[in-house]
């Protein structure tokens, strides 16, 4: 019955403070509002006090932290929200709800009611009135005798009159409702949350966020979030009271912060510029130095051992191939259990393309310096790889532009439904064809973010979120810009345009529609789409428009740019996002304030560590390729397999555990485009299948692992409810291909025939 809502306005200080403060204030507020209600609670509350359940909400608050607890355990605890690096220990969202009750003066309070009371006295008791200050009261207690039944807010009184109007259809009938015990409508005592007066403001704040609510009970008698009926009542505390504390603490940091940093006018400079200090003040903690040093002296000495051995001894002169399989397999290594090491895939690919290719130039029939020839190689590897990377980094700035300016409200606008079945069916076609324009893993994360205003049930979220997973993956095959594996082969010449939208569309769609129809047995109806946040669709401005379809225009445009032109992709996406630069700066012409909409906004934003990932294992491939590992693996293949087919159907698997882009990267190189030209069978049914074999684990592409990210979705759970649909849907995306292929070769070989017999003999006969 009490949901949360946010305070329509927060406190201001009580002396007005300067405008440069003020602004500090507004920002950081508005900000820390957003962080509390999105922030995930898991980082503060362990998720065993915590339950989402609509008729006991339990939660309780974590013990506070002891003084002894190290920075990084504090750090855990409350420093989630950025909050320990702005305001002392004890102070904002990390105060205790004892010091806001104290300090706020009015916050805490509350009415008390008797169970027998009838509604209208109790909502008299909290109406303002003359001479009695009741504007912090918006709830009231009910007990009977000394004993806590439960409370009762506006929220309450609001489900009362909705039941009389529509139940009591006589006066007589609406007469009794009006002379109905409190006691009847209240939220009863099981069903409030309570936390200790210890408890902090940031864990209250995740309290409401997470179970729907605005007040909260604080009690030094509460056992688990719950209180019993003889429970000692400190206070109740709303949102508001606790952001308005919030805010007065933040406000003061700040205002320190503007005498601090003078010379800096933007706020969130300042804040940056006091991180850095944090930052550098916790380095100096006894032992913290002492640490790094060790842990990087152990790290240089093992390192420079390994390169001192290697070099100085002749086994890598005699096994240079050998020594480059071993890189790659601890590299990647490296880079699959990237979460168990902590060490960014990035920086381990980086490392790793590195020491392929010092390995190749100096060990690989090399005198001990790299060679003409080496260099040369490099060069060209180099050259391939940029084209890539440009391509991407283009690309993904168009659309963050576009996401800026709204511009998908077009698609979302469109989206009306109320049943989870036929809504399923809808993300899921949306999401497919969206990412055959777009790449999968913008879809993946769009898509996613507006899942979470549509569906408000946690377990259905993750099921339609794996769904888009699926559909994302299967809708960037088709296409020469969808999924990054298509769009290598593509620029790399081993397929076209024309024919792999024409060759892949069918096969596609069959892999989603097998998907869809094993996963969506487990969706359940219910009225739960009735209490989505989705707002009402809403007009998109001129402004938006205009950017969305000119996006979308640079995006389709690629391909036919790189067909009539003959040059490369990633020329066509770069000019498109010149156009999309330029345009912007048209349209936002003189407007200071909306530099967060422009290009460089956006470039901003863009995930350069993924693009210098590709980067690293892109170089890293090439090396393998220039040294002849990858034309050995391809014989070997070919020999141990019986067909091209099983070939790609165990690349397609093995993705679904590895990355898929290094593994098209390889299969590039296994195979000579002289041999297999430009829309081969082969480059076709690899893409089919590098593309949605990922989908069958959710680490196995891009766009799982940012689900994985977004909705806490993990390993198992995916196994269990998705992998079976996606693998179901693979191979029935593969054995669509393979029949469209034998069809096409029995039709259009005889048809062919007869034209050129019908040309050999002068056209057709009349």
């Amino acid at each position: 019955r009490i949901r949360a809502t946010l305070p329509s306005a927060l406190a201001p200080p009580s002396v007005p403070p300067d405008r440069p403060t003020m602004l500090c204030g507004s920002l950081l507020t508005l900000s820390a509002v957003g962080v509390s209600l999105a922030f995930n609670p898991s980082a503060i509350v362990p998720p065993v006090y915590r339950t989402r359940s609509l008729g006991a909400r339990a939660f309780v608050a974590p013990a506070p932290p002891t003084p002894s607890s190290s920075c990084l355990s504090m750090s855990a605890a409350s420093g989630a929200m950025n909050e320990c690096m702005l305001t002392p220990e004890g102070y904002g969202f990390d105060s205790l709800l004892s010091r806001i009750i104290t300090e706020s003066g009015s916050a805490g309070r509350y009415v008390r009611a008797e169970a027998d009371e009838i509604i209208s006295d109790v909502m008299d008791k909290l109406t303002p009135r003359e001479g009695i200050d009741h504007s912090s009261s918006s709830c009231a207690l009910v007990f009977e005798g000394e004993a806590f039944v439960g409370i009762f807010t506006e929220r309450d009184y609001v489900d009362f009159s909705m039941e009389r109007t529509t139940k009591a259809t006589t006066e007589q009938e609406s007469a009794a409702y009006l002379l109905a015990s409190v006691s009847k409508y209240v939220t009863p005592t099981a069903d409030v949350i309570a936390f200790s007066p210890d408890a902090t403001a940031s864990a209250a704040i995740i309290a409401m966020r997470e179970n729907g609510i605005r007040h909260v009970l604080v009690s030094p008698s509460e056992n688990n979030g719950y209180v019993g009926s003889d429970a000692e009542i400190t206070g109740v505390l709303s949102l508001q009271d606790i952001m308005s504390h919030v805010q007065k603490d933040e406000r003061l940091s700040l205002q320190k912060l503007v005498k601090k940093f003078p010379g800096l006018a933007d706020p969130i400079a300042q804040v940056q510029e006091e991180q850095k200090s944090y930052a550098n003040e916790m380095a100096k903690q006894p032992g913290v130095g002492k640490n790094d040093i060790i842990k990087v002296g152990i790290s240089l000495v093992g390192a420079v051992g390994i390169v001192t051995f290697l070099f100085s001894s002749t086994w890598l002169h005699e096994n240079a191939l050998l020594g480059m399989v071993g890189i790659f397999i601890v590299g990647y290594a490296g880079i699959i259990l990237e979460e168990v090491f902590e060490f960014n895939k990035a920086a381990v690919a980086l490392l790793m393309s590195t020491a392929l290719w010092i390995t190749y130039a100096d060990f690989f029939n090399s005198s001990g310096k790299a060679g003409t020839t080496v260099l040369a190689e490099l060069g060209d590897q180099l050259s391939e790889v940029s084209e890539i990377c440009f391509f991407l980094l283009a690309a993904s700035t168009i659309v963050e532009v576009v996401d800026a300016h709204q511009g998908f409200k077009v698609v979302t606008n469109q989206i009306k439904t109320t049943s989870k079945v036929s809504l399923f069916w809808v993300i899921g076609f949306l999401t497919f064809f969206l990412s055959a324009i777009l790449n999968n893993l913008t879809v993946t994360i769009v898509m996613v973010s507006l899942l979470r205003k549509l569906i408000p049930n946690d377990y259905d979220r993750r099921l339609f979120g794996a769904m888009v997973v699926v559909a994302a993956n299967a809708g960037g095959v088709w296409t020469p810009i969808g999924d990054v594996t298509t769009t290598m082969l593509w620029i790399n010449g081993n397929l076209s345009t024309i024919p792999t939208v024409s060759e892949l569309f069918l096969p596609s769609v069959v892999c989603l529609v097998g998907s869809l129809a094993f996963i969506a047995r487990q969706v359940e109806e219910d009225d739960s789409l009735e209490n989505s946040t989705l707002p009402e669709p809403s007009s998109l401005s001129t402004r938006g428009l205009l950017v969305f379809w000119s996006g979308i225009a640079c995006l389709l445009v690629v391909p036919v740019f790189s067909e009539l032109t003959g040059l490369p992709p990633y020329l066509a996406m770069l000019t498109g996002l010149g156009a999309m630069w330029t345009l912007t700066d048209i349209i936002h012409m003189g407007d200071e304030e909306s530099d967060v909409l422009k290009v460089p906004a956006a470039l901003s934003k863009l995930d350069t560590a993924g693009i210098l990932f590709f980067l690293g294992i892109l170089m890293s491939i090439g090396v393998l390729d220039k040294s002849g590992l990858l034309k050995e693996l391809a014989v070997f293949l070919n020999d141990n397999l019986p067909g091209q087919e099983i070939i790609a159907t165990v690349i397609g698997i093995a993705s679904a555990l590895i990355d898929n882009v290094p593994l098209v990267a390889a299969t590039m190189g296994m195979y000579d485009l002289a041999d297999y030209g430009m829309d081969d069978k082969l480059w076709q049914l690899i893409a089919l299948c590098a593309g949605t074999g990922g989908s069958i684990f959710v680490i196995g592409s891009a766009s799982g692992v940012a689900l994985m990210g977004l909705e806490k979705v993990d390993f198992l759970w995916y196994a269990k409810k998705v992998s079976v649909g996606a693998a179901v849907g693979y191979f029935a995306g593969i054995a669509a291909f393979l029949a469209q292929t034998q069809v096409l070769n029995m039709v259009f070989p005889p048809a062919m025939a007869a034209v050129e017999v019908i040309n050999n003999n002068g056209g057709i006969l009349m």
